[in-house]
């Protein structure tokens, strides 16, 4: 291999694709394989990736990366997540990222289930309990402790802007 091109990447340099790849010059183009590439798929960044080997001497590597969606504050560390639930270290540009944070069972995946059904809400944050999630917006607030409730009656939202609403399986209350 003379030529190996990385393009997709956002938050993983290009070097060390190569380097999960075990792309690097010299190696025989004609005994590089899917075996070699799979370190890519290692990477949390990583949701997938094309590789192609081209006549002579080329092979370009192709990522998809995944997206950070949130943050999420499990113990005392600040971490991305993407929508799949998968835990991105390291990424920049987080701080305008709703938080979600809670203790008891784990509950990060309901509650970025609340984020997609919600992202046209411009949710702040997520905090989860055993008792249920609370949903802070810019001007008021959700809580339901029931995760199919607050999905179903979500669109409640729009009826009454800048209150909080707790939602229950059978209906809506207007905090007033």
């Amino acid at each position: 291999m003379r030529q190996i091109g990385v393009s997709g990447n956002v938050q993983v340099p290009a070097a060390q694709i190569k380097q999960m790849a075990g792309a690097h010059a010299g190696f025989g183009w004609l005994y590089y394989g899917s075996w070699r590439a799979r370190g890519l798929l290692d990477s949390p960044w990583i949701a997938s990736a094309v590789v192609t080997r081209r006549f002579p001497d080329r092979v370009s590597i192709v990522v998809t990366e995944r997206r950070a969606v949130a943050r999420w504050k499990s113990g005392k560390a600040v971490e991305a997540v993407a929508a799949d639930g998968a835990v991105l270290p390291g990424g920049t540009g987080l701080e305008r990222l709703p938080l979600i944070e809670g203790w008891g069972p784990d509950r990060h995946r309901d509650a970025l289930r609340v984020l997609a059904a919600l992202s046209a809400y411009n949710v702040r944050s997520v905090t989860y309990t055993p008792a249920g999630l609370r949903v802070k917006l810019p001007t008021g607030s959700i809580w339901s402790g029931d995760l199919e409730s607050l999905l179903k009656y979500a669109g409640s939202i729009t009826m009454y802007p800048n209150k909080d609403l707790a939602i229950y399986p059978w209906g809506v209350s207007v905090q007033e």
